[in-house]
């Protein structure tokens, strides 16, 4: 049994690696901060906290717009489970290009998708940094050394399998906006009881999408109604009974504008389904587009296994 191939690097390359690795994760805090602040400059008045963004302002008429919803979820699911299926980081590195290039034909403001970029970045980069090191050995992997570190084997194969993991999750995350943010909310939910989900589930997605931002925004006063009342947070026993005594009066609170919105909508002739004002109309276009997108999937995953 050969001896595997020992590989020695100097001990400043991995502080410049990491180095960058921050640089970068610096970088995306700086343009996602960057666009929150253009957003709020270029806004004409301060939006109601307390109503949620049912429909997202995308460029009128764009490719995914015109997409029939039904047909948009389905494909665009069943190739995103065609991308989690790949192997290698070529491929996978091609399914982010590619949901970039959704992103752009979506014609998204570049806000939502920085955040969702940012919100996984930290999770990859531990990946990055735990996979080489936990990694199982196979036969043949050469065994990376840091001259000064000889404690710590890098396997080369984990940070392979950490890219492919990370490239596959940024793919169907950035895919995630041009899937959900070119319709309105009540339409992609439609489109999902229509493709099977069960209809109490959509309304409960419905509903919590609408009052979490009022409860949010109930939580909100009562904390400045606090500190008006010179509350501070200490880490005592009064500061735990305030903080018990908040959380219950939220409950309540909320718990009784759950039955007042339930009276209300009793009183306006509710029967367990909320009327629809959309209607779908699937067209050949619409088929034609969802056939040319698997494809692309498919063509992935050919390349992936047999290296077509």
């Amino acid at each position: 049994m050969t001896e595997p191939a020992v590989v020695v690097l100097p001990l400043w390359l991995p502080g410049l690696i990491l180095l960058l690795a921050a640089g970068g994760l610096v970088a995306v805090g700086l343009c996602r901060r960057w666009a929150g602040a253009a957003a709020e400059e270029t806004a004409e008045e301060e939006r109601d906290w307390s109503i949620p963004e049912l429909v997202v302002e995308t460029a009128p008429g764009n490719l995914f717009q015109r997409w029939d919803t039904r047909i948009k979820l389905a494909t665009l699911l069943g190739y995103a489970f065609l991308v989690v299926s790949l192997h290698r980081p070529g491929p996978a590195a091609a399914a982010v290009l590619i949901s970039a290039v959704a992103v752009l034909l979506a014609r998204i403001p570049s806000t939502g998708v920085l955040k969702r970029a940012a919100g996984i970045s930290g999770f990859l980069l531990m990946l990055a940094l735990i996979m080489p090191l936990t990694v199982r050995r196979h036969p043949g992997d050469p065994i990376v050394v840091i001259a000064g570190l000889e404690f710590l084997t890098f396997n080369p194969r984990g940070l392979t399998l950490a890219l492919t993991i990370g490239c596959k999750a940024l793919a169907v995350a950035l895919l995630m906006e041009p899937m959900l943010a070119t319709s309105a909310l009540g339409n992609t939910l439609e489109a999902l009881a229509r493709l099977g989900v069960p209809v109490k589930l959509t309304q409960m997605v419905l509903l919590s999408h609408r009052y979490l931002h009022v409860f949010a925004a109930e939580s909100q006063r009562m904390q400045t109604a606090m500190r008006a009342r010179g509350f501070k947070q200490r880490t005592d026993r009064r500061t735990l009974q305030t903080v018990a005594n908040f959380l219950g009066m939220l409950f309540v609170r909320s718990f009784d504008r759950t039955q007042r919105v339930q009276d209300a909508m009793l009183a306006r002739g509710f029967t367990g389904r909320f009327p629809v004002h959309h209607r779908f109309a699937a067209a050949p276009g619409d088929w034609l587009l969802a056939v040319a997108w698997l494809s692309v999937g498919v063509i992935l995953l050919l390349f992936d296994r047999f290296g077509l």
